[in-house]
């Protein structure tokens, strides 16, 4: 009888059967993955983009339009591709005047990588805006330095000579001096780090004041002030 029963019992998979399965489940579900994130991509893309282009004119009041610019070969040009660390943005006003750049800057914070835009208006050397691109700070604390609209309002007319000081709140007397938040001096301090950092790196790069990038060209130029029409539009909403 247990000569039977071991006879009818089925056979257990072998291992290279047990690996191809896995190794084919692996596959299909890397496939689904990759062309869920080929799909949504230009979505993403698209939707960085805008929220960028929306932080320029936050940071940079008066705006009206602006261009990716690049540091290459000891100059600044108009660039059209990926940005980097050598990438930065020129705000212009009525009939293009140039108001200012807005300047990406990153560095640790007290979680992790601190991602930022500050509105900079050099021939006055003082900063007009800022605004947080990226950030894990602790909820409730470290995230205060975008969700605190005091703390933020620290960077509206900010002297940058000799360098950006963070104080003890309630207790800044200087232009060049910013309020921390109470129970996040850690992030507040990385924010005011990130900005001097970038600002030293970009110093030497800069044009002499009245030497600035002028706006693209007019085909350029109409296409741009469409899509920035649609952003203060869509602001004023």
């Amino acid at each position: 009888m247990s000569t039977c029963m071991e006879m009818q019992r089925p056979r257990e998979p072998g291992s290279t059967r047990l690996v191809l399965a896995l190794a084919l489940a692996g596959f299909l579900s890397g496939l689904i993955i990759i062309s869920i994130y080929e799909a949504t991509l230009p979505t993403i893309t698209a939707n960085k983009a805008r929220e960028l282009r929306e932080a320029v004119f936050q940071v940079l009041p008066g705006v009206r339009r602006m261009q990716a610019l690049r540091y290459d070969n000891g100059m600044l040009i108009t660039h059209t591709g990926r940005a980097d660390d050598n990438t930065l943005y020129a705000g212009y006003g009525k009939a293009n005047r140039f108001i200012g750049y807005a300047i990406p800057g990153e560095g640790p914070g007290f979680q992790d990588t601190i991602k930022l835009l500050y509105g900079y208006l050099p021939d006055q050397r003082r900063i007009v805006g800022m605004a947080i691109l990226d950030s894990r700070e602790t909820p409730g604390l470290g995230d205060k330095i975008y969700k605190d609209a005091e703390f933020v309002a620290n960077f509206d007319h900010l002297s940058v000579d000799p360098q950006i000081v963070t104080m003890k709140k309630g207790t800044k007397s200087a232009p060049n001096e910013i309020d921390a938040i109470t129970g996040a001096t850690i992030s507040s301090k990385a924010v005011v780090r990130i900005i001097n950092q970038t600002r030293t790196r970009w110093e030497e790069r800069l044009p002499p004041a009245g030497n600035e990038p002028a706006y693209a060209a007019a085909g350029e130029a109409k296409k741009k002030d469409t899509e920035d029409k649609k952003i203060r539009g869509d602001r004023r909403e």
